[in-house]
C-alpha cells in the first residue's frame, strides 16, 4: 500500500498545482535555471536537468516557459546564487520529515523553516537525522485502464524496475482508478520510464522521490497539525518538496 499512499500524495500535489500555479512554476523554473547553469542546457548530457524538465512537465508548465528557463540558467541571465539545503526532523506525532530547498539566502530559508517547524510545535534535528528512513527511488505512477498484467510486469522487470505494485481497490476514489506504480533504483530510472512510455503506458506522474522505509500513523490534532505544517513548509518560496513518513 506505500505506493498508494504516495498517489494519494500526488494527487494532493495536483490539487496545489492548480491551486497555486504561479508559484509552482517559479520553483520549477528555478530548478530548471540551477541544473542548466551547472550541466548545460542539453537533457541528453545533464540528468539533473532531465529530471527538472519531468517536474515541470508534470507541473504542466508551458515548453516556451521551460525553454526560456533554460536559456536564462544555460546563458548567464540569471545571476542568483542558488544552492541546494536539506532540513530534517521531526513533525508532529514522530513523523519524520525532510525538506528540500534551493536557495540563495540560506539564513533566510533556514529561519523561515525553524518558524515553520516552531509554529507546529515541532523542532529541526541535525543533517541526517531522518533522512536514512527513506531511500532515493524512481517512481512512475501508470493509468491502469486497459493495462495487462503479464505485460506491464515484462516489460517493466525486463527495463530494470524493481517492483511494480497492482493498484488497490481501497485506493480508488471520486470514481477515479488508483494507478499501478513501477519502482526502480535511480540509475534505472529514466530507461524505466522511457520504455514504459514507448509502450504506449499512459504515465500519470513520474519522478524522483524519498520514500520511507517505515511509516508512522497519526490521528486526530496530530494529523492536523502536520497537515498545516506540510502545508506551511509549501508556501515557503524556497522549498522545492517536503517529505513525511506518515501513513494515511
Amino acid at each position: 500500500m506505500a505506493g498508494h499512499n504516495k498517489w494519494s500524495k500526488i494527487k494532493h500535489r495536483k490539487a496545489v498545482v492548480d491551486k497555486r500555479r504561479g508559484k509552482v512554476w517559479t520553483k520549477v523554473s528555478k530548478a530548471l535555471i540551477v541544473a542548466a547553469r551547472h550541466g548545460g542546457a542539453d537533457p541528453s548530457s545533464n540528468i539533473t536537468l532531465r529530471y527538472a524538465i519531468d517536474e515541470a512537465r508534470y507541473a504542466n508548465m508551458p515548453r516556451d516557459t521551460i525553454e526560456r528557463a533554460i536559456r536564462k540558467g544555460a546563458g548567464g541571465e540569471d545571476t542568483s546564487n542558488y544552492e541546494s539545503v536539506r532540513y530534517e526532523g521531526y513533525a508532529p506525532g514522530g513523523v519524520a520529515i525532510v525538506v528540500d530547498a534551493l536557495t540563495d539566502n540560506r539564513t533566510r530559508t533556514a529561519a523561515d523553516v525553524r518558524l515553520a517547524f516552531s509554529d507546529a510545535g515541532s523542532s529541526l534535528g541535525t543533517s541526517g537525522c531522518v533522512s536514512y528512513l527513506f531511500e532515493l527511488l524512481g517512481q512512475v505512477f501508470i493509468e491502469s485502464e486497459g493495462v495487462i498484467e503479464d505485460s506491464l510486469l515484462s516489460l517493466a522487470l525486463d527495463a530494470g524496475a524493481s517492483d511494480v505494485e497492482p493498484p488497490a481497490a481501497s485506493a480508488q476514489d471520486d470514481n477515479e482508478a488508483a494507478p499501478w506504480l513501477v519502482s526502480a533504483t535511480v540509475p534505472n530510472y529514466l530507461r524505466v520510464r522511457e520504455a514504459l512510455e514507448r509502450a504506449g503506458y499512459t504515465v500519470l506522474q513520474a519522478g524522483l522521490e524519498l520514500v520511507p522505509q517505515t511509516r508512522v500513523e497519526v490521528s486526530g490534532t496530530q494529523a492536523t497539525a502536520l497537515a498545516e505544517l506540510v502545508e506551511a513548509l509549501e508556501e515557503l518560496d524556497d522549498v522545492q518538496k517536503v517529505y513525511t513518513n506518515a501513513a494515511e
